[in-house]
């Protein structure tokens, strides 16, 4: 079968692609080092500075991930049409059926496949909207935790959060969600490059993904 090369996505995607997932990798590492430190050393405290300096990459890596979050929050309004929010949604009958197709070819029951269709299927780009909906929550705890004593973020803080326990419990909550959500990605990903031969993989690479000839 012959296929033609399409641009998909733009610079800015990818970057915030790389930037989201690396930044949550390193989130997730020193998170959990600063939750429950797991060194054991008999270096005197003031010239290891561990703690230190897992605090200072989990700060960075949250500005990171807060910049990327800021970045695909710009592209759902300003992106190319397959990164705009609406293409994500099943809000018109096109997207829809490819919301039904999706599940159906996942569950192995039909091997429907879309195939003018550059961006995301509706199911994957449904998720993606609620990642990103869950990486606000995240951002505004996490900021919430670091600065506890500014008005602003203590005022959203308080209301959304109610304490800076239910913050750091809802923030710990949700990494597990980051977590999972990276793992089945992975997998969806490499099954749906296996599946059908468009470049799904090397597109977040390149922005350009393989698509059947009419």
């Amino acid at each position: 079968m012959a296929y033609e090369k399409k641009k998909a996505w733009s610079i800015l995607l990818r970057l915030y692609h790389w930037a989201f997932a690396l930044s949550i990798v390193a989130l997730c590492i020193t998170g959990f080092y600063i939750h429950d430190p797991w060194t054991n050393t008999v270096a005197e405290g003031s010239q290891s500075f561990v703690m230190t300096w897992m605090r200072f990459i989990h700060f960075v890596a949250g500005y990171v991930f807060t910049g990327a979050m800021l970045a695909r929050i710009f592209l759902y309004i300003f992106g190319n049409k397959w990164e705009r929010l609406p293409e994500q949604l099943p809000v018109t009958p096109r997207n829809i059926k490819n919301f039904f197709n999706t599940l159906l070819r996942y569950s192995y029951i039909k091997d429907d496949h879309d195939t003018d269709r550059l961006g995301h299927n509706v199911l994957a780009g449904m998720t993606y909207v609620a990642i990103i909906v869950a990486a606000v929550f995240q951002t505004i705890s996490g900021f919430y935790l670091l600065f506890p004593e500014i008005g602003t973020w203590e005022v959203y803080g308080v209301m959304i959060f109610g304490s800076q326990q239910y913050a750091r419990y809802i923030h710990h909550l949700l990494m597990w969600l980051f977590m999972i959500f990276a793992f089945i990605h992975l997998y969806l990903v490499i099954w749906n490059d296996i599946k059908e031969p468009e470049g799904l993989v090397s597109a977040i690479f390149t922005g350009v993904k393989f698509q059947h000839k009419t």
